[in-house]
């Protein structure tokens, strides 16, 4: 089967999960069927690596519902090119997978977001993973930004309330 067709199927079930198509074809009759048949983009080979990477972050955004490249909520914003965090006008350095954890709770900002969302986000299926290792974080995001920016909510996940 190929990929457009696999593309076709997955959309007649009524999956809306982004799809960017990579490929060697770049006929303009086979970019509009990929678009037209729910490709979120299509790219062609060749591709610079960080362009690939630019597509994959603009669809995910468009995904959650985000147009820009940065999320703000309240005083924190993250701009998620450069991977940049700044707290009430403050720059803030950030590990990988705190940046990654803090991302997750911001694009679902005011909706609790459970810890095994959260650490299928952060790590590997085959990864080893300590049983605290999400509050570790959780504990040095507190630190670094501030102590009740991120709820805990007991026996679920955290939060962080979206500011209207």
């Amino acid at each position: 089967m190929s990929g457009l067709e696999l593309l076709q199927r997955v959309r007649n079930r009524g999956d809306h999960t982004p799809v960017i198509i990579l490929t060697a074809r770049e006929a303009v009759d086979d970019r509009v069927r990929g678009l037209d048949l729910g490709a979120d983009d299509y790219v062609v080979k060749p591709v610079a690596l960080k362009e690939l990477a630019a597509r994959l972050r603009a669809v995910a955004r468009r995904a959650q519902g985000i147009a820009s490249g940065s999320i703000i909520v309240g005083s924190l914003s993250l701009d998620l090119a450069s991977r940049a965090v700044t707290f009430e006008g403050n720059p803030v350095e950030l590990q990988p997978r705190e940046f990654a954890l803090l991302q997750e709770l911001v694009l679902r900002a005011g909706r609790v977001v459970t810890r095994t969302q959260l650490e299928t986000q952060l790590y590997e299926w085959d990864c080893s993973l300590d049983s605290n290792a999400i509050e570790v974080h959780v504990h040095h995001l507190r630190r670094k930004l501030a102590p009740k920016l991120i709820r805990t909510v007991r026996g679920v996940g955290y939060m962080i309330p979206r500011e209207d």
